[in-house]
């Protein structure tokens, strides 16, 4: 892969998206991680006066904040903070007064509303800008559906959507994105020591293998066409209860 040709196509892809749509810029989530670092940055290449860069953090980890304001500084992308904590919180004990699960499933249910949370914050953001959304999921991700419905895959434009893992990382190294946040481990930062690797059961470096050659470990395999086959319903628009034409006269 050629890091400078692709990033020249993207911006030019995410150029003509914005005006096809016929809105003037881009607002995106920055979480401190490599992908939506790599997407912040082709995005003010794209836009230079007309992207606009959130922080979200919603019971997060002070570090990931950290790093999203340094990339956002030293690329001089245009950010605001967003504190989600209070909202958050409240829904939580609003949801819980009426509905209680067990320990286990209720943290995946919490940790679920974060990305909603900060997903009705973008399109809050982007409708009084009249912007799109971009969103940072890559193309490892998105084919195993590791991401949450109506959360952070519920976007305008994936601009890393065909790109691997490992070629978000190779398009970060030639963006100069910083080594403390390319080198931390990814995680969506949905609860305390969460990361993307443990919580799937495989690394990004066997998922890319799978998904470039479909070779690897039998029981990894076995365990990437699984969570495949259980997140089918996120690759599609809802579907549409088509009556029959008998039914219409």
């Amino acid at each position: 892969m050629n890091p400078e040709a692709v990033v020249d196509y993207l911006v030019e892809w995410l150029q003509s998206e914005v005006a096809a749509a016929g809105k003037s810029g881009v607002v995106m989530g920055v979480s401190g991680g490599v992908d939506s670092a790599v997407a912040a940055l082709i995005a003010k290449k794209a836009f230079p006066e007309n992207m606009q860069a959130l922080l979200l953090p919603c019971e997060s980890d002070l570090t990931d904040l950290w790093h999203g304001q340094l990339l956002a500084e030293q690329n001089d992308i245009p950010y605001q903070i967003v504190d989600l904590d209070n909202p958050y919180l409240l829904l939580v004990a609003q949801f819980e007064a009426y509905l209680k699960v067990d320990a286990d499933s209720g943290r995946l249910l919490k940790a679920n509303m974060k990305p909603r949370l900060r997903m009705l914050t973008l399109y809050y953001a982007a409708q009084a800008r009249n912007y799109l959304v971009v969103g940072t999921s890559n193309k490892s991700e998105i084919s195993v559906g590791y991401s949450t419905k109506h959360g952070d895959n519920a976007v305008d434009l994936q601009i890393l959507g065909d790109l691997l893992k490992q070629d978000v990382y190779a398009l970060a190294r030639y963006l100069q994105v910083p080594d403390l946040i390319i080198n931390k481990p990814p995680s969506g930062g949905l609860w305390v020591g969460q990361t993307d690797e443990a919580e799937m059961g495989f690394t990004y470096q066997q998922l890319d293998a799978y998904l470039s050659s479909g070779q690897g470990d039998a029981e990894v395999i076995a365990r990437i066409e699984a969570m495949m086959k259980a997140n089918q319903h996120k690759q599609h628009l809802p579907k549409v209860a088509v009556l029959p034409d008998r039914l219409k006269q």
